[in-house]
């Protein structure tokens, strides 16, 4: 059964649509596009004005499965991004690099590296042009939920206030986390708190082995809880970063500006590549960026992406986890518009952890120490480096991968036989 959408009306300072969205990044505008081709009212609340500046700028392959369902793909492909194929690492004079190509899990093995600004907007005008109606400069100053008729209070550019009342409410808000604030259900992260710095370049890279289509991680050579990325985009252009504790990074210098230029020349090879960069932005700071929330839904709403758990930037599943949260919930919201039950638990925010807690044991293990020496170890088996591989793709809610299925235990024991490989090679090597 098909949900009847209900035209909206607005009576005074008061407004109703089928579902209101709270954030016009990547998961409200999926969501948006998927409810809008399906003749639904929806209505995308954005406090910035578009285009503005984001990290999160290198995609996974498991992003495009994503977007095709929701009819975003043809929009974001004319934005000509730069090509994603794998991941590549650094650490003194060690490099390794993963092919998503070659995975265990089926599905594309290619993605884009992208300046946010610009893909966020062709997004978000996809989504408008397939019927979504859209709202800039205004931002949620009070929510009541409701099981059947939830309410925001919005402030528009001109500080004016309004109702709008909606069958549904996702927020999209990221960083923002509108309604994990507003509802009380916001909880610290149990995710250790960290500093990044970065800025966007004219990178000026002349080194033929340098691949623009992987993502470049290092590890400072000293610090092994300091890493840096180094995404390329077309035209020479990238974006760079350092991400550590706040002591150590302000240790480093008198403003952010010598403390990320310190850390890239102490990293031998960005120090390499980056010889004739320039900056052209301001230094950025994000700090204190692992979240999460006591649960992903509530009456009459549900969390969407970073607005409910955001873990690291590490290993780029940002944009891949809201665009799986808003397709997740997208179909459920269509149902139970249409009048079915919807138990959002064991239909939404059960399936959506499993995933991110895929993600997690990955980040722990790269803070740790595990993934790093799996990474480094040059006798790995190639099937399971394709399973790796899948889930630094994206694709962490593949249960077939083993990697997935038991994600601790089996980086704890590969972790184990790398180190007895690395041993049994030094003593031969005595």
């Amino acid at each position: 059964m098909k949900a009847q959408s209900l035209k909206p009306q607005r009576l005074g300072t008061q407004d109703s649509t089928d579902v209101a969205i709270i954030g016009a990044g990547p998961a409200g505008a999926a969501a948006a596009a998927w409810l809008a081709k399906r003749g639904l009212d929806v209505r995308v609340i954005e406090r910035s004005r578009f285009p503005r500046f984001s990290i999160g700028e290198s995609l996974l392959p498991q992003c495009m499965v994503h977007l095709e369902a929701c009819g975003l793909l043809e929009a974001a492909k004319a934005g000509g991004f730069q090509i994603k194929n794998g991941a590549a690492f650094t650490w003194r004079d060690r490099y390794a690099a993963i092919d998503f190509r070659d995975k265990f899990t089926p599905g594309p093995g290619t993605t884009w590296q992208v300046e946010r600004a610009d893909f966020d907007q062709r997004l978000i005008e996809g989504a408008r042009q397939l019927g979504a109606q859209v709202e800039f400069d205004t931002r949620v100053e009070a929510f009541t939920a409701d099981p059947e008729r939830p309410s925001l209070t919005l402030v528009d550019a001109n500080g004016e206030q309004r109702s709008l009342h909606a069958r549904f409410v996702l927020d999209a808000s990221g960083y923002g986390r509108v309604l994990a604030r507003l509802t009380g259900l916001a909880r610290p992260s149990t995710l250790e708190s960290r500093c990044a710095l970065f800025t966007h370049i004219e990178d000026r890279i002349d080194c033929s082995r340098y691949d623009r289509e992987k993502i470049l991680i290092g590890l400072h050579p000293e610090h092994p809880g300091i890493w840096y990325w180094l995404i390329p985009f077309k035209n020479r252009r990238a974006s760079v970063g350092v991400v550590g504790d706040r002591a150590t990074l302000e240790a480093a210098g008198v403003n952010d500006d010598e403390r990320l230029w310190h850390f890239i020349r102490a990293e031998p090879m960005l120090a390499e590549l980056l010889v004739n960069a320039s900056a052209t932005r301001d230094i950025g700071r994000l700090e204190g960026y692992s979240a999460d929330v006591e649960q992903l839904h509530g009456p009459g709403f549900a969390l969407l992406g970073n607005a409910g758990e955001f873990l690291d930037p590490v290993f780029s599943s940002g944009v891949t986890i809201a665009l799986d949260s808003a397709l997740r919930a997208a179909p459920l919201v269509e149902r139970q518009l249409a009048g079915e039950h919807v138990d959002w638990d064991s239909q939404f925010e059960q399936p959506l952890r499993r995933g991110v807690a895929t993600f997690r044991e990955f980040v722990d293990a790269w803070y740790d120490g595990r993934l790093p020496r799996i990474i480094f170890n040059d006798q790995q088996v190639p099937r399971i480096r394709t399973m790796i591989s899948s889930v630094l793709a994206g694709y962490a809610w593949d249960e077939e991968n083993p990697f997935v299925a038991a994600s601790r235990r089996r980086l704890n024991s590969l972790a184990e036989a790398c180190t007895d490989m690395h041993r049994h090679s030094a003593g031969k090597d005595e």
